[in-house]
């Protein structure tokens, strides 16, 4: 099946290359010079950065029209993003996924002291549809962003106020596989130095209806034919009318965004960033869709309460001529994350809640200096977390209460990070340019168990320090503006926090996780080479190929708690499990895309990722997990002043049981007893521009109605689904009419 997919692909775009004509509907030195702030904080010329940047502006993604930041990068064709419930989305980087793969927001790093080892539906909580751009930084960037930055890096800008302008926009869409119903509306207010943005969207999904259309070989996979309910107060078994509509994907969330500017000078920028994200209960469709021995469903209820982000930062940007630095930025925050789990077995009154509170304050401070042929950034940052952790049961029929096992250490953990970083771009010619960088990253990880009546833990506290110094080395070669080559070199880490050192967790049925406080950081060494080639300005070609070895990888493995391989969990005895870093494991694969200009309105784009992991052990290797299958897609894409029309076709290769990592993170219980099988969609959107204020968008997605599941994914994707959207914008004075997305 790979190989039907890589003929299939580079025929198709072999002969469109060869029917290509050079036209100039491309500046190829604005493409080429296109300006990101992910390498290194700073503004940079993206041609002179070593590793691959790619960027999704506002105009791309209002056209793409995703419902949320986890589809957002599931269209970018290079991320696969891993799904358990509705309101879920993990995205997949270069084989790494979760607290392996960096979220940064306006500054701000994302990632928390329990973000997880598995998969993470975090992204969600950040709007797209205030979004000035998106930039995803491929591979390693421990040196810029300390731990966890192993796969890359999701670099998000919210748009900023504007001075001098007032004005706004809204939208309203609806699509018809999940019931969506999103309404955003946003407001600029700005004067000569000072201006506000103000930003709210609400989402409702109902049920994922999934595709009616099966392989012959599994006619029945994804379907849900039963579903717990509740009746006289009492579970019960009821028949789904429709077993293609996945009952228990529903949930809802808003977002609201206050941004405020103040630049007394040319010189000088404050901003006051205030976001704020909560959700409906999210339920865990993958636990709910179990069915057990006695083919009765294993849970009544599984769900994420309401999940909450609120954000607070401070932004100084100072460039005043005459100062040491060029510019300097200061970034002050404070965030507040709350979750929580709720399960109750099918039969059984009790239910058990777990809250977590995470709360963490950051400054960072950096600065950047042009010296001659260098241009130097010089940063120092804190991180600092604290982590909160309760639970109890409670019987549904009396509201009585009882106490429970905490997710984590239920008396508290903190966990800290200090780092000082320097990276320096050097102009050795007008063709050679150097990247070199350091960073020196010292991290206290502290958790307090105390006595817990649940589990006898042969200790009553735990205590880390980790130190971890990364290096990184790039060179490009620019022989002309069509021509772009670049190596690069690094070293990377992510040091173990809160949730792979102290967490108590039941990961799939008879198999629970336990605390392991020896474990350490896991480190990696990188190389990658990517190539950029224009013909004439009507082709570009992009292609990397990379290469990452762990040391002291973290993977769940067999584990003995007070000598005891299995323990007593929720009235099942448990095999268990623990977080451990004895392995060494590689990464290797490669990326390529090729965008052909066929006519001033015409343009075809295409991606294809292929990625392979194994564990290394003294008899051979076996899967790493996470390690998604060949992946791309292609689309054609019309564009005129008022209208435009786009077809795409996205593919994904089969995954093979043999390839999975077994009882780990791919779940190979929510797949098929071959693996997942290959599939592959074709969908079409149109828009219109009636005015500069008013545009209309339609699209069916999934138009053959094919049922398939990506990859390590506990619930079906959706089947055929009609979208419909309806923006408008208005600028009221001291500048030209908004824009359309078109």
């Amino acid at each position: 099946m790979k190989r039907i997919y890589l003929f299939t692909f580079f025929q198709v775009l072999g002969i469109l290359f060869l029917q290509a004509q050079e036209t100039d509907t491309t500046d190829l030195k604005v493409l080429l010079d296109e300006m990101v702030v992910s390498a290194t904080g700073f503004s940079s010329s993206k041609r002179e950065v070593a590793q691959i940047v790619q960027i999704i502006g506002s105009k791309q993604m209002a056209w793409q029209n995703a419902p949320t930041s986890a589809d957002v990068l599931q269209n970018t064709g290079n991320i696969l993003v891993q799904r358990s419930q509705g309101g879920g989305g993990s995205p997949i980087i270069r084989g790494f996924e979760a607290n392996k793969v960096l979220i940064h927001i306006d500054g701000v790093r994302l990632n928390n002291a329990i973000f997880r080892g598995g998969h993470l539906q975090n992204v969600l909580r950040i709007d797209n549809s205030i979004l000035e751009k998106l930039e995803i930084l491929y591979g390693p960037a421990s040196v810029r962003y300390g731990s966890d930055a192993l796969g890359g890096v999701m670099h998000f800008t919210t748009k900023s106020p504007e001075t001098n302008t007032t004005g706004g926009s809204a939208f309203f869409r609806y699509s018809s596989a999940t019931a969506e119903k999103t309404a955003h509306a946003d407001i600029n207010l700005g004067g000569k130095s000072f201006a506000s943005l103000s930003s709210f969207t609400f989402s409702d999904f109902g049920d994922i209806l999934q595709g009616s259309v099966r392989k012959s070989a599994y006619p029945d996979f994804g379907k849900r034919l039963i579903y717990a309910g509740r009746e006289n107060n009492k579970d019960v078994v009821l028949s789904n009318p429709n077993p293609d509509s996945q009952v228990g994907t529903a949930y809802s969330q808003y977002d609201f965004l206050q941004k405020f500017r103040f630049e007394p000078s040319p010189f000088i920028s404050h901003t006051l960033n205030f976001q704020y994200s909560n959700s409906s209960d999210v339920p865990r469709y993958d636990r709910l869709s179990e069915i057990g021995t006695n083919r009765l469903p294993r849970f009544a209820e599984w769900y994420y309460g309401p999940e909450e982000r609120l954000m607070l930062s401070y932004n100084l940007s100072d460039s005043r001529p005459g100062r040491f630095f060029n510019n300097t930025n200061l970034v002050a925050a404070y965030q507040n994350a709350r979750e929580s789990r709720h399960s109750r077995r099918f039969g059984n009154d009790l239910i058990k809640r777990q809250f977590e509170d995470v709360r963490v304050a950051s400054l960072e401070v950096s600065g950047i200096k042009n010296i001659r042929r260098h241009e130097v950034v010089l940063g120092a940052e804190a991180y600092l977390n604290w982590v909160g952790s309760t639970a109890y049961f409670m019987d549904i029929l009396t509201g009585a209460q009882s106490p429970s096992d905490t997710r984590y250490p239920r008396n508290g953990s903190t966990m800290n990070s200090f780092a000082l970083y320097g990276q320096d771009k050097i102009k050795l010619s007008d063709q050679w340019i150097a990247n070199a960088g350091f960073r020196f990253n010292f991290i206290a990880l502290d958790a307090d168990f105390g006595e817990d009546a649940f589990f006898p833990f042969p200790y009553r506290s735990a205590s880390q320090r980790n130190q971890a110094l990364s290096g990184a080395l790039g060179l490009v070669y620019l022989p002309h503006d069509r021509t772009r080559a670049a190596v690069s070199l690094s070293t990377g880490f992510r040091a173990p926090n809160v949730d792979d050192l102290g967490k108590v967790f039941e990961t799939v049925p008879g198999m629970l996780i336990v605390p392991n406080p020896d474990i350490r950081p896991e480190h990696t060494a990188n190389a990658e080479l990517n190539l950029l080639q224009w013909m004439g300005k009507a082709i570009k070609w992009q292609a990397a190929g990379f290469y990452t070895h762990l040391t002291n990888a973290i993977v769940l493995e067999p584990f003995r708690f007070n000598d005891r391989d299995s323990v007593e969990y929720d009235g099942i005895i448990s095999r268990v499990m623990a977080s451990q870093n004895n392995r060494r494991a590689f990464i290797t694969g490669f990326n390529t895309s090729l965008d052909v200009f066929l006519a001033p309105t015409w343009i075809l784009r295409s991606t294809l990722t292929y990625t392979r992991g194994r564990i290394l052990e003294e008899a051979g290797s076996r899967p790493l997990d996470h390690i998604p299958p060949i992946f791309g897609q292609v689309s054609l894409r019309y564009g005129a002043p008022k209208f435009q029309a786009e077809a795409w076709w996205v593919f994904n290769g089969t995954k093979d049981i043999k390839d999975y990592l077994l009882n780990a993170e791919d779940n190979e219980r929510y797949a098929t007893s071959d693996g997942m099988p290959a599939w592959n969609t074709l969908n079409l959107r149109v828009g219109y521009s009636f005015n500069d204020q008013l545009d209309l968008q339609l699209a069916c997605e999934n138009v053959l109605d094919t049922n398939y599941r990506i990859f390590a994914s506990g619930v079906s994707s959706p089947g055929r689904n009609f979208r419909i959207t309806l923006r408008s914008n208005f600028q009221a004075h001291n500048r030209r009419a908004a824009d359309s997305v078109f």
